[in-house]
């Protein structure tokens, strides 16, 4: 009985870290799919696919929709479209390890937003925890800090990776105060009308050409979205964002497993980074006793 309690209490963390799997998964989908597409478009698409996708099941929710519940899906939507429309514009011009490596920043990004946002001292293992897992996405490109070099494409990426921990943050301030599945809604038909609207900003004043591969990759991505942020925004009502910005920095680790099935090899370094941001998962789920009377300030859920 103990055991089925204390795993229904991790239930949130699991669910997380299963997503993550998906994540990774949709990374070379991405890439493959840009030779079909120009990228806000393809952003446009993706989010609206996953906006039908939750709002046909979640109809009888939508009528009660709030004010806040509009407020909070506003946002989190521009977090979403500024985090993948750059990184998806970023993946033109710089390589996928490069934006494996600087998309991965929102990782100790999200500790240092909450304590400048809103003075939320996270617990000192979650800054370890993060540590361990910024280390191990270094290495798990491949490639380390020398050549990293901030032309347009890594700028834009960076750029990214603070919507991205944004995202995050904004999800946990809002997943116990709003319903669900309406915020989720909003949220992705935001972040898709802001996608197309965004196109002729960015250069894009055509349509691709239409492409059946184009129309499976987009609806694909899209059921993918939907299930990754229905996830996030249920799991976070009870899994802080500096431990949910631990557990995500695993989908690097799951885009590497892919894209060594794909034929790419993955070489010792990499695999060590695999293993330090698995380490810095286990440590930021850990919270000695001792710690816990040291007077930390406990972040919010």
């Amino acid at each position: 009985m103990n055991q089925s309690l204390k795993l229904r209490s991790k239930a949130p963390q699991i669910a997380l870290i299963l997503i993550t799997l998906i994540w990774g998964g949709t990374f070379l989908t991405v890439q493959y799919g840009l030779n079909f597409s120009s990228p806000m478009f393809f952003v446009g698409c993706r989010f609206a696919a996953a906006t039908l996708a939750v709002g046909l099941i979640s109809l009888s929710d939508l009528k009660g929709m709030t004010k806040q519940d509009l407020y909070a899906g506003s946002l989190i939507g521009l977090t979403i479209v500024l985090g993948y429309g750059t990184q998806t514009i970023g993946l033109q011009s710089i390589s996928s390890s490069e934006s494996a490596f600087l998309t991965a920043l929102y990782v100790p990004l999200v500790p240092v937003l909450l304590w400048l946002l809103f003075r939320k001292i996270p617990h000192v293992m979650t800054w370890i925890g993060s540590i361990f897992a910024f280390v191990g996405l270094i290495f798990l490109t491949g490639n380390g800090f020398q050549q990293i070099s901030l032309n347009f494409g890594q700028s834009l990426t960076i750029l990214g990776s603070i919507a991205i921990a944004l995202e995050i943050i904004f999800i946990g301030y809002f997943a116990g105060k709003v319903n669900i599945q309406r915020v989720t809604v909003i949220q992705l038909a935001v972040a898709s009308l802001l996608a197309f609207a965004s196109m002729p900003l960015v250069g894009e004043h055509h349509l691709p050409d239409f492409s059946w591969i184009l129309v499976a990759i987009t609806v694909g991505l899209g059921l993918a979205s939907a299930v990754i942020q229905l996830t996030m925004n249920w799991a976070q009502r009870s899994v802080a964002p500096s431990q949910a910005a631990i557990i995500y920095a695993g989908e690097p680790v799951w885009a590497a497993l892919f894209g060594r099935i794909a034929g790419e090899r993955l070489p010792v370094l990499a695999l060590l980074g695999g293993l330090l941001v698995v380490v810095g998962v286990i440590l930021s789920e850990c919270k000695p006793k001792f710690l816990n009377k040291a007077g930390h300030k406990k972040e919010f859920l």
